[in-house]
């Protein structure tokens, strides 16, 4: 669930970026709230989410040392020169946790700094206005 209020909050962030005007200025109360809301995300997604992995993990799965990782019907038992335990399985998938949110922070940011660029492809395509006073738009643009 914790993974899901953290995509939450960063598909609020995308749908607000696709709205928000480029080279808009902010208010202090606008600034306030988004860098409480940036924070507040980042809390989530690097504090919350990966601590509530292991909680999971260690208190329900009990994927500690002790549990052995021998595969279905034992076949890693005799197969693999060292030994596997659950430990580091579940070590793994918090490195993943971590490694996509880093990824989608960034990815995030650029998008949300490519905006400008997107702004103004757009009004390269606009032509000026017919006598009518409609937009036109170039073919094939």
């Amino acid at each position: 669930m914790s993974f899901l209020v953290a995509l939450l909050g960063m598909a609020a962030v995308m749908a607000y970026g696709k709205h928000r005007p480029v080279g808009a200025t902010l208010t202090w109360g606008e600034a306030i709230a988004a860098a409480t809301f940036a924070f507040a995300l980042m809390f989530w997604a690097y504090g919350v989410v990966p601590h509530q992995w292991l909680q999971w993990a260690n208190n329900e799965l009990r994927w500690t040392p002790s549990k052995k990782l021998f595969g279905p019907g034992n076949i890693l038992k005799h197969q693999l020169p060292f030994l596997l335990d659950y430990e580091k399985i579940r070590d793994i998938v918090v490195v993943v946790i971590y490694g996509f949110f880093l990824t989608a922070h960034v990815a995030m940011w650029a998008m949300w700094q490519d905006r400008s660029k997107k702004a103004e492809a757009k009004k390269q395509r606009e032509l000026a206005p017919s006598t009518y006073g409609r937009p036109l738009v170039k073919q094939g643009g």
